[in-house]
């Protein structure tokens, strides 16, 4: 593991280069194709900075409308796994109509709610109102 430069810095490093130096100098589908490229970076950056803590956030609510008793995976690969059969699970209660109604519908809607705000908080932090946790403005497709 390296000490510096950062996987943040060097994701932030070539984001500045698209967005500064390479963007204004291109055209049409190359100075798009630069955006998308930036902006991957930057979604690539945001992830890895918050998955650990989104996955546990997660795990947690999961556990505790489900009424499971297991403690997290320590992998993540294996806590990706987990929390899919997990939400298959949750899935199937709501297709069943356990959460159509009563305290149960308010939780479920209230970890809806929670995770789908901490994958925009990825893809794209400015759909939730808010400026990109690094300070860097996203780049804007289109």
């Amino acid at each position: 593991m390296q000490d510096r430069p950062t996987y943040a810095e060097l994701l932030e490093a070539v984001q500045h280069f698209l967005e500064t130096d390479a963007m204004p100098a291109l055209e049409g589908p190359k100075k798009f194709h630069a955006r998308v490229a930036a902006n991957v970076l930057a979604i690539v950056r945001r992830e890895l900075e918050s998955e650990d803590t989104q996955l546990r956030a997660e795990w947690e609510r999961l556990r505790e409308l489900l009424g499971l008793r297991e403690g997290p995976p320590t992998g993540r690969a294996e806590l990706r796994q987990k929390l899919r059969q997990h939400t298959d699970a949750l899935c199937e209660r709501i297709r069943c109509g356990d959460a159509d109604a009563g305290p149960w519908r308010a939780a479920v809607m209230a970890h809806v709610r929670h995770t789908v705000e901490d994958k925009l908080r990825v893809a794209n932090p400015k759909y939730l109102g808010v400026a990109d946790p690094s300070g860097t403005p996203d780049a804007q497709l289109g």
